[in-house]
């Protein structure tokens, strides 16, 4: 039976519902989100209840690769280059010969247990290869979101480091997922041609990546666009140029999407803010309609025949392959320590990427394309629930954790000062204590450089003078020069 838009719409709508609600909930517990709304999709599929019939990977993999450009994009706007500078090469080093090791040791393991312990199924080299290449990255959407939505504050410069790694390391998995596909069509291909088309996707993607990001500035800056809002919707246009420019032109555009948007989000431009939480937003929607559509493209009743293979090559990556990787990248730079690289090591999170890249062959029509799928799928599952669920544990345990700094967050009102601007603010509700020496708000002792700037009585604003006449429940913006003197302040009005 065909399906209405209508119905679809409406299905679609619910599935986003209660991927929000559900969401929200796992994270109380501690569950990745981000799994939960695999897990949505597959119930929502043909082999759960079947309110969505979509098998079609060509359509999974356009959704991937749109949400990957957002993703990638939103997170190099959101990293500062002070974070990444200290740790620049050593995130390289990951993202390159880190991804590249990962591959090969992982590859060989696969082709060792196949060929070995499972009848079932048996790869040969050039497949193994391909499997681990799709597995090999750590996925940007999930490290992204686990770390940040955790608000985990780490030594070591950990967190930029684990950052940069997944925002740039899908170009070298996306580059070896290609030459291992070119290597099973046309296996006389030389080891010369897969270094020079390595080296060119790299280099071409990032110089394009820096050059597209500061032009992108240049024009937003100079352009002169009626409607606010229409300058989110040019940096959205801006990321797919990039995008399709760098990967016409022969680079990669996955790189160059994330290096622009460092340059981009390091830049001054016109309604930053408000762009940045459009893609704030646009981000979360990305997430949830990816995974919503790679968990309704899998049949789960596939994946119990690959478990067994799957949980081995998911142990192997998680305990020896990408632990290798880690301490032979890391080892030259004395600053991290056993405990940072332990760390590291375990953030090796498998997502949405891997399932991306794995609907290559399966359009391709790779032999054991649907096997490759449903592995790599099965070893996305593992990976969020082991290593994302005891990412915040594992950082206690190791000693690695920080108190993460506390900021003003404003609920009553709907203002923020540009990040060029030092002055802090802060809401407070005013109780009987602040009220002690009287009501008007010149009877309040504030300290010097602090200013009660409005005033929240119900649901009506105003702005205050010294005579004026505060009530208990009324809620006061305070601004002051910086943090430091919303502290004092915060301590001379008895607030904790």
């Amino acid at each position: 039976m065909e399906l209405s838009i209508e119905f679809f719409l409406l299905i679609a709508s619910l599935l986003l519902f209660f991927s929000l609600v559900i969401g929200k909930t796992g994270y109380k517990y501690g569950v990745p989100t981000l799994l939960l709304f695999l897990i949505i999709g597959c119930v929502a599929g043909t082999d759960g209840l079947g309110l969505l019939d979509f098998n079609s990977p060509h359509m999974a993999q356009y959704i991937g690769v749109i949400a990957l450009n957002v993703i990638l994009f939103s997170g190099g706007m959101d990293t500062r280059f002070s974070e990444i500078r200290p740790v620049l090469v050593p995130g390289v080093l990951l993202a390159t010969g880190g991804v590249l090791l990962t591959a090969l040791l992982t590859g060989c393991f696969v082709y060792l247990i196949t060929n070995n312990l499972f009848t079932s199924m048996s790869f040969s080299l050039i497949e193994s290869l391909l499997l681990a290449s799709i597995m090999a990255s750590t996925d940007s959407a999930s490290v992204f979101s686990i770390l940040r939505s955790k608000g985990l504050h780490l030594k070591e410069n950990m967190r930029p480091l684990l950052e940069l790694e997944s925002g740039s390391n899908d170009p070298m998995a996306y580059m070896l997922t290609i030459v291992m596909l070119q290597l099973l069509h046309a296996p006389e291909i030389s080891g010369w041609s897969v270094v020079g088309l390595l080296a060119q996707q790299l280099l071409v993607g990032g110089l394009c990546g820096v050059v597209l990001g500061k032009i992108a500035v240049r024009i937003i800056n100079r352009i002169n666009l009626d409607n606010d809002a229409l300058y989110s919707v040019l940096l959205f246009t801006v990321m797919l140029f990039i995008f399709g420019f760098t990967s016409f032109v022969g680079g990669n555009g996955y790189l160059a999407v994330y290096v622009g948007g460092l340059f981009v989000g390091n830049s001054r431009f016109v309604h930053k803010r408000s762009s940045l939480k459009f893609f704030d937003g646009l981000t979360w929607l990305c997430q949830i309609v990816m995974f919503l559509s790679l968990g309704l493209l899998v049949n789960p009743s596939e994946l119990l025949p690959v478990a067994g293979v799957g949980l081995l090559i998911a142990i192997f990556m998680i305990l020896v392959g990408r632990p290798l990787a880690v301490f032979a990248c890391l080892s030259p730079f004395k600053r991290f320590s056993r405990d940072g690289k332990i760390f590291a090591s375990w953030v090796g999170l498998r997502g949405a990427v891997p399932i991306i890249f794995a609907t290559y062959p399966w359009i391709e029509g790779v032999p054991h394309a649907k096997m490759m799928f449903n592995i790599v799928f099965f070893i996305t599952i593992l990976s969020l629930v082991l290593q994302g669920t005891f990412i915040a544990k594992l950082a206690h345990w190791l000693h690695l954790d920080l108190p993460m700094p506390q900021k003003n967050q404003l609920k009553e009102f709907d203002v923020e000062f540009s990040d060029d601007i030092k002055s802090a603010m802060c809401e407070m509700k005013v109780n009987a204590k602040m009220l002690e020496d009287g009501n008007r708000l010149m009877d309040i002792a504030l300290p010097d450089h602090t200013l009660v700037a409005m005033v929240k009585r119900s649901n009506r604003y105003f702005i205050p003078r010294g005579n004026t006449h505060l009530e208990i429940g009324d809620v006061i913006l305070l601004i002051t020069d910086d943090e430091q003197a919303m502290r004092e302040t915060m301590q001379s009005l008895h607030v904790q």
